[in-house]
Parts: C-alpha cells; sequence; structure tokens
C-alpha cells in the first residue's frame, strides 16, 4: 500500500490460475491473445480503461455508539460516511495510520481493531487505480525496471529490498521482487505464467 501511494508501485503480477486462460496457452496460442479485449472472460483483471478501487487493512472510527461526543471527523480528505444528528463513521488505515487503539483515548470499543482488505466497504476506499496495460508473460521474464515498478524498494545504500521492512538487499530490483514473490507463497523456479496488470493512481 505504502509503494502505491509513493508511486513506487505501477504494475502488479498475478499467477495465471484461470482454467480457460491455461488451456489456451497449453494450445499454443500466443500470450497477447489472452489479453485481448474480446477475451475479458479469460482475463479477470480488466481491460485498458477499467476503474480498480482498492481495498487495505482498515478500520472505522464512529461516534455513532458514543455517550460522550467525540472529536470531529480528521480533515485531511479521507472519506467520511455521514449520518444524521452530526453522526458520522471514517476509516483509518493500517499502511499509514496509528494503532486504532490510540486513536480513541483508550475507550473500551469493540470497533478498535484492523480488520482485514476484504472486507472494507467501497466507500471507504481511498485509492482508484487506471488499468493502463495488461498482459501475459512467464515469471521469470520481468525486466529490471519492471522489477522496480513492483514496488521493490530502494535502500539508502542504493540496495534493492523485497520491502521497507528489512529483510536481504540485492544490486538489482530483479532478485529483490523474487523475494518478494516468494515471501506471499509465489513459486519463483516454476517460471509460472503471469497476468501483468499496469496502472496509474487517479
Amino acid at each position: 500500500m505504502r509503494a502505491i501511494l509513493e508511486g513506487r508501485k505501477t504494475v502488479t503480477r498475478r499467477e495465471v490460475k484461470k482454467r480457460a486462460a491455461l488451456d489456451c496457452l497449453a494450445a499454443g496460442f500466443e500470450p497477447a491473445f489472452l489479453a485481448l479485449p474480446g477475451n475479458a472472460d479469460i482475463c479477470p483483471y480488466g481491460k485498458p480503461g477499467d476503474r480498480l478501487w482498492v481495498r487495505e487493512t482498515f478500520s472505522i472510527e464512529s461516534n455513532r455508539w458514543a455517550d460522550d461526543p467525540y472529536s470531529p471527523p480528521h480533515k485531511d480528505g479521507r472519506p467520511t460516511q455521514r449520518y444524521e444528528d452530526d453522526k458520522w463513521d471514517q476509516p483509518h488505515y493500517k499502511a499509514t495510520d496509528v494503532e486504532p487503539e490510540l486513536w480513541y483515548d483508550d475507550r473500551d470499543s469493540p470497533g478498535c481493531r484492523w480488520k482485514p482488505s476484504i472486507h472494507m466497504p467501497r466507500w471507504a476506499s481511498r485509492i482508484l487505480l487506471e488499468v493502463t496495460d495488461v498482459r501475459v508473460e512467464r515469471l521469470q521474464d520481468i525486466p529490471q525496471d519492471q522489477a522496480a515498478a513492483a514496488g521493490v524498494h530502494r535502500g539508502p545504500l542504493r540496495e534493492w529490498c523485497a520491502s521497507d521492512e528489512g529483510g536481504a538487499c540485492h544490486k538489482y530490483p530483479v532478485p529483490a521482487f523474487r523475494d518478494l514473490w516468494q515471501s506471499v507463497g509465489g513459486n519463483w523456479d516454476a517460471t509460472p505464467w503471469v497476468w501483468v496488470v499496469g496502472f496509474k493512481r487517479l
């Protein structure tokens, strides 16, 4: 999430798993065939021009059930859902905000915890992306510039790391991307077919 917010991540790779796509590749169809606009049933990531809203780990601050008034909602431009009688809900984001307990001043509230991204409502999303490119290629065919655009971190010594939270660093971005891929359970050595989805933040 931080890489997207900072503009470091403009492309993502996802393993091709849909049976129709794998059957096409096994039958000898060119990878470019899968990403043609008419094959939307094969590509699960859309086509250039499509817009994607991003879910992330979050929590909702709300004054709807408070016995005493909370401070007004944050004025930093984050989404706010308002109700009658000056009631409101507002999201916090794990990637950039403090722990929920801190912004409740030790209030004993069931809302004071991070929630998985899959549960984020549409109104609470702060990131909207537009797809700029979709194609299929082998995982290990990734060039250095694409590995850098995948969000790997460049440290102060100009070395490339899988994240900004530590770990092994490398002279070039592709080995850092390999570490990133393997850190989420991907099999680098199998070099599977992957969807390559380029995007820009709106």
